[in-house]
């Protein structure tokens, strides 16, 4: 079975997607949120707040608390992400997950997930090459997904040093309205806010 993967900015291109975007959720849909990235900047408000995206929606919520690498170990949590219809990654810092994620079963089954949302900076962990938002650098990242680098916008001079750093990999710069959609293969974008460069050129996915 294929993935559909699907990065937005924000919780409000969250709502764009679920109301007007290509994603149609299957009535009584099990949606599984996971605010591990949002562990230090507001961990049960992060779940909370991403899960009430989903209200107008007939569907099942459950956020899974996992906010350390300790946690991945219980395996109802896993059991419970890998079987859920959708799972959903709440925004927060791309380095903390990725701590938390590598080389894992939890990580594997966020990998493994048919349908897979990420919100805002943690969606910079599903590629190979990830932006260290601390100064723009490109690092390692998960691999989940393949075919570009993915972040938020940061200051015109962070922005200079990461497309100068990146020059082989295109680079999905998400606005606070931008969508994209990654079918298994490649990225392509769906709406709203995005920037898409190879090196310092132009480029599309």
């Amino acid at each position: 079975m294929g993935t559909s993967t699907f990065a937005v900015g924000s919780l409000d291109a969250l709502r764009t997607l679920l109301r007007d975007g290509p994603l149609t959720l299957r009535e009584h849909a099990d949606v599984a949120v996971v605010p591990t990235a949002a562990a230090f900047t507001g961990f049960t408000e992060a779940a909370v707040l991403t899960g009430a995206v989903f209200d107008e929606c007939d569907v099942r919520v459950e956020a899974l608390m996992v906010s350390d690498r300790a946690a991945t170990n219980d395996q109802y949590l896993i059991d419970r992400l890998a079987s859920a219809d959708v799972v959903v990654l709440c925004d927060g810092s791309p380095l903390h997950a990725r701590s938390v994620w590598r080389a894992n079963a939890f990580g594997d089954a966020i990998d493994a997930a048919s349908m897979l949302i990420a919100i805002g900076a943690v969606s910079s962990v599903l590629g190979e090459v990830m932006i260290d938002p601390r100064g723009g650098a490109p690092t390692t990242g998960l691999g989940f997904r393949k075919g570009a680098a993915l972040c938020l916008a940061s200051s015109d001079e962070q922005m200079l040093r990461t497309r100068s750093l990146l020059r082989d990999v295109p680079l999905v710069v998400l606005g606070p309205t931008g969508i994209v959609h990654h079918d298994g293969e490649r990225w392509r974008v769906v709406a709203g806010d995005i920037v898409v460069t190879r090196g310092h050129d132009a480029v599309e996915l």
